[in-house]
């Protein structure tokens, strides 16, 4: 009798053990189908999500928007700019489009849009700098008095307004070490001016920047900073490639030790408010120009041009050398040649430099 209730025993345990095994396999099966189930509906929510987010407008548009870029603005803030515009469905179908487009320049400056426009038509747009209004740009080498010709043209101010304070010497907006003039003093870049009404906020605005940029580049202040303008005015106006600027300013400075006259043409022709291919020989030697150094000696009254950063560091740090003379000889190349020896010697090659400039050039004056 204990032997049957032994075995009895035995099988009832064993027949739990096999429903509890097959109750396990059961949860186990379910759950697996359950998480597959779970993260293949995670899987279709996120790409369901993906395509609902980028939202944009199938275009063309319609009506008319005037929409403003400002200098410095991102992608991103331009996109938000423009969704609370009306122009785009998104800000995530623009930053897309700028991605597809390889990350273009996106141009400060005021662009005729419409409302309801495919991004990527946008992004053409933006990234055209010939659409771009209302911005003066301000170009490295550029004269007070073209700056201040497109100036007006952009902001419709009357450039008699701009005159005014050009004639007072810019009080109020000059350094003392400009000494009333404005050449020079322009930092290049671009500028807000189509909504502007003062031709002198304009006017500061470029001279703020200016002064800045020089404290930024450590430039000595006083007198120093003035001689430095000049200096770099007159080698970016000379030679059209930033390789140069450092040579052309010690030329400069060597032939000022000398006592030698500068002999540079873009002076004299800044003179005459002309520019150097419209010289003549009349006007080279026309002593009454102040801003003739191939007659008078020393450096400019004021500089001659708004230099850039390239141009103004070479002018702090001329490069090292015996040069006096130098000659572009190939004005397509831009390539320029600079002597070296004794001056006789210097001489002679400048004679050789000049006959290859000719021959190089032969319709060049």
């Amino acid at each position: 009798m204990r032997r049957r209730r032994q075995a009895a025993k035995r099988r009832g345990t064993a027949k739990i053990v096999i429903v509890a095994l097959a109750v396990a396999l059961v949860l186990g099966c379910t759950w697996s189908v359950f998480s597959f189930v779970r993260s293949s509906a995670g899987l279709l929510g996120s790409v369901s999500s993906s395509r609902t987010v980028i939202e944009d407008y199938a275009g063309p548009g319609e009506g008319s928007v005037e929409f403003t870029v400002t200098q410095g603005e991102t992608s991103a803030q331009i996109a938000q700019n423009l969704v609370d515009a009306g122009v785009v469905k998104s800000a995530a179908a623009f930053t897309q489009a700028v991605a597809n487009a390889g990350t273009p320049n996106l141009y400060p400056g005021t662009f005729s849009l419409q409302s309801r426009m495919k991004a990527a038509d946008v992004v053409a747009i933006l990234s055209d700098n010939s659409k771009a209004g209302g911005f003066l740009e301000v170009k490295a080498g550029e004269r007070v008095s073209d700056v201040i010709a497109n100036a007006a043209t952009l902001s419709g101010i009357d450039q008699g307004e701009f005159q005014k304070i050009v004639d007072a010497k810019g009080d109020g907006i000059l350094p003392a070490e400009a000494g009333g003039s404005f050449e020079g003093w322009f930092e290049p870049g671009a500028y807000n001016v189509k909504n502007q009404t003062s031709a002198a906020d304009i006017l500061k605005a470029m001279v703020d920047k200016r002064i800045a940029k020089l404290d930024a580049l450590q430039v000595p202040t006083g007198s120093d900073r003035e001689r430095i303008l000049i200096i770099a005015s007159i080698a970016e106006s000379e030679v059209n490639k930033a390789e140069y600027y450092g040579k052309v300013s010690r030329v400069i400075l060597n032939r000022l030790d000398k006592g030698m006259t500068l002999g540079m043409d873009s002076t004299v022709a800044y003179g005459l408010g002309i520019q150097s291919s419209q010289l003549t020989n009349a006007q080279l030697n026309d002593a009454s120009n102040k801003y003739n150094t191939r007659v008078n000696r020393g450096l400019t009254p004021t500089p001659i041009s708004n230099p850039g950063d390239n141009a103004i560091q070479a002018a702090m740090k001329p490069e090292n050398g015996d040069w006096l003379f130098f000659v572009t000889t190939n004005l397509t190349t831009g390539e320029t040649k600079f002597t070296t020896g004794s001056e006789a010697d210097q001489r002679a090659q400048f004679e050789q430099y000049v006959q290859e400039y000719k021959t190089s050039n032969p319709n060049a004056n």
